[in-house]
């Protein structure tokens, strides 16, 4: 999967992610929520290359209002 390392492939293999469609079916999201129950070190870097590697695009090419939506998911799913 794009945007995404040997390390950050273990992480969610460990959580049952094994692959795109996975990871589709979820939604980055709910996810990187499930990393972070686990993994309390995970960034949102985690969730813009989660988003990318949904969408087969380089992180940093998410768009901003993207992103904002995106931390505002994980904000409110916290709340």
């Amino acid at each position: 999967m794009r945007n995404l390392g040997p390390k950050s492939r273990k992480l969610l293999n460990q959580i049952g992610i094994h692959s795109r469609e996975n990871l589709q079916q979820l939604g980055a999201v709910a996810v990187y929520l499930k990393l972070r129950e686990q993994h309390s070190d995970v960034t949102l870097n985690m969730l813009w290359a989660l988003q990318g590697a949904i969408l087969d695009c380089h992180w940093n090419d998410l768009p901003l209002e993207m992103k904002s939506e995106l931390k505002q998911q994980v904000s409110e799913a916290l709340s």
